[in-house]
């Protein structure tokens, strides 16, 4: 059994590894940096990668490093031997998805259909990463909103592939089931519900707004149809013209305007109704 005295000191033990590591990298990206020559440790601690770099980084200086997360394609076939022209993912279900598969990266950024409803840029998952485990260290020197080893926040994904909480919205069941009686339009609803929607920076809420009058599987693609998570992701609920002064018990302690990075240029401050969101 371990003595106080010897936790403490293995503990000192790994302060003075993980410092000395810290250090150890810190020369290394110098000595890179000084002989000019391009190598993968100089790239890997290179200040564009952190806080506050990160945050004006632009598409095509990520894409300089990492131009081939967009040329990556899915299997032609399987390692079963399953071909993918004669199988159908779940995600290519809905109307709103065409043509075959398409990488990971590419479905977010280059297909047609993401052009014309999304302005994802790089940053708007990635928001850094350090080289140590995705952890900073010491613990105490972690900023505000850290997320221990993810190359993405969880919560930025939730917001387009949670679930759909049919039961908040009243609905006799879920969408699958309901949608007909409703036409397939979520605007049957939201035509005067919730009608301040999807003003954020990495959306195109006129053409959501346009493409969605047609078709619920443009809402339901992203409020459910592409489920990754069994959680529904809870939106800042933003007051909308007639909205009711009574807040349900559900909505109770949600914020009412969009996380700073997110919020949209065109959107302006003013009270409660200052910030929309999806």
């Amino acid at each position: 059994m371990y003595s106080t005295r010897s936790t403490a000191a293995r503990r000192n033990w790994w302060v003075v590894i993980i410092t000395s590591s810290a250090i150890l990298a810190g020369l290394l990206y110098s000595i890179g940096a000084s002989a000019g020559s391009p190598s993968y440790e100089r790239a890997r601690w290179h200040p564009i990668h952190r806080s506050p770099q990160i945050e004006q980084a632009s598409d095509a200086e990520c894409l300089e490093c990492h131009r081939e997360i967009l040329d990556h394609r899915p299997r032609k076939v399987s390692p079963a031997g399953v071909r993918a022209d004669r199988v159908q993912a779940w995600y290519q279900t809905l109307d709103t998805y065409a043509g075959e598969q398409a990488d990971f990266h590419a479905r977010h950024l280059k297909t047609a259909y993401s052009e014309k409803v999304m302005s994802l840029k790089c940053t708007t998952c990635h928001q850094g990463s350090d080289p140590r485990e995705e952890a900073v260290s010491p613990p105490t020197s972690r900023p505000a909103g850290f997320t221990l080893r993810k190359m993405v926040d969880p919560g930025t994904c939730l917001m387009c592939h949670g679930r759909m909480p049919h039961e908040l919205m009243g609905l006799p069941g879920p969408w699958t089931e309901s949608r007909e009686m409703f036409g397939n339009n979520c605007q049957t609803c939201h035509a005067v519900i919730r009608t301040v929607r999807h003003q954020v920076n990495f959306l195109k809420a006129d053409a959501i707004e346009k493409l969605g009058a047609d078709s619920g599987d443009v809402c339901y693609g992203c409020h459910g149809g592409r489920q990754w998570y069994r959680i529904a992701y809870p939106y800042p609920r933003h007051a909308w013209p007639g909205m009711a002064d009574e807040v349900p018990d559900w909505a109770k302690g949600r914020p009412n305007e969009s996380a700073p990075r997110f919020r949209s240029a065109t959107t302006t401050s003013a009270g409660s109704k200052d910030n929309a969101t999806r």
